[in-house]
């Protein structure tokens, strides 16, 4: 086996860190269900827009292993296959790409190649993000030269939690309290508080309050029950309303049939019953916290988890 260079953070700051075309990125984040990998890029400084739509442009173009890449603000969000890809690397055309992702044990490996700036983006500037300990430079990069590298990443598993029907005519407001409580459990150090999104329900529905939506926000834990048992704790000690409910799925990939109730919520009355069905159907937890009216919103959240824009579209 070749002998590769591994570089620990602390070497590569003392190496790197005062080169000034050296950017860090700031952290890096794998989720994985066993079955797909989600990765979750803050490009460097945590502002680097324009090195992050590169990003997202090439790698599902130039590796197989892509399965859809979005970009969000500074940060990337890739879904990948496990397994190994050959890159075709071509300057200008095909810069860069991951050239596989592997599950380890606690950790997720993933192996970046890149030509020129694209090479530095996979060694050096990801070895200095948050959540990764140390890098192995497998080709240093720079120049017109090739950059491969494999970062070690702690293994994440992927919980979404939707909630509905938190506030009453007398107050609360649903979406910031669901984001008080992620963020509270964030800081505690029990999860990374990943999105949140504003999902519009069906304007009609006779039993709403004024705006009737739900949300959905998404975390990486390492310990998915104390976060599922502690967001459920904290929300029935806030909430105003005796029809609270949640819904949780720790998938990455959303059955297109989840993907379908989501959408029709928008559009008629949906009953308890369907919400079920539904919910045993795609193997969405479904968990009443003071009554069982809110599931039926709470199941529409989830898959709009990944796609706050389209979450918050009135369709009637």
């Amino acid at each position: 086996m070749q002998n590769h260079q591994f570089m620990s953070k602390k070497e590569l700051i003392e190496k790197y860190g005062k080169i000034p075309w050296i950017s860090p990125y700031e952290k890096v984040i794998a989720m994985t269900d066993g079955e797909y990998i989600e990765l979750h890029e803050f490009h460097a400084r945590g502002r680097c827009i324009g090195g992050a739509a590169w990003e997202t442009y090439h790698y599902p173009r130039v590796s197989s292993l892509v399965i859809s890449g979005r970009r969000e603000g500074a940060r990337n969000v890739f879904v990948l296959k496990t397994g190994k890809a050959e890159l075709d690397l071509i300057p200008g055309i095909a810069g860069a790409g991951i050239e596989s992702a592997e599950l380890e044990d606690d950790l997720i490996e993933i192996t970046y190649a890149g030509l020129a700036g694209g090479g530095i983006a996979a060694t050096v500037c990801r070895g200095l993000a948050d959540g990764v300990d140390g890098i192995e430079i497998l080709s240093l990069g720079g120049g017109s030269e090739l950059g491969k590298a494999r970062i070690k990443l702690k293994r994440h598993s992927k919980v979404v939690i939707g909630v509905d029907d938190t506030d009453s005519s007398e107050g609360g407001a649903t979406w910031a309290l669901v984001n008080e409580i992620a963020y509270s459990l964030e800081k505690s150090g029990l999860a990374h508080y990943l999105s949140h999104s504003i999902v519009q329900l069906y304007t009609k529905a006779p039993e709403k309050t004024t705006n009737c939506v739900s949300i959905s926000v998404a975390f990486a834990t390492e310990h998915p029950e104390k976060l599922i048992s502690e967001f459920k704790k904290i929300l029935e000690k806030n909430t105003y309303s005796d029809e609270t409910a949640m819904a949780v799925f720790t998938k990455i990939s959303v059955p297109e049939g989840l993907a379908e109730y989501a959408k029709s919520v928008k559009t008629r009355i949906v009953d308890l019953r369907e919400a079920y069905e539904v919910a045993e159907r795609y193997n969405v937890r479904v968990i009443p916290v003071t009554g069982e009216r809110g599931i039926i919103g709470a199941l529409a959240s989830i898959p709009f988890a990944s796609d706050p824009d389209r979450a918050v579209e009135v369709h009637a």
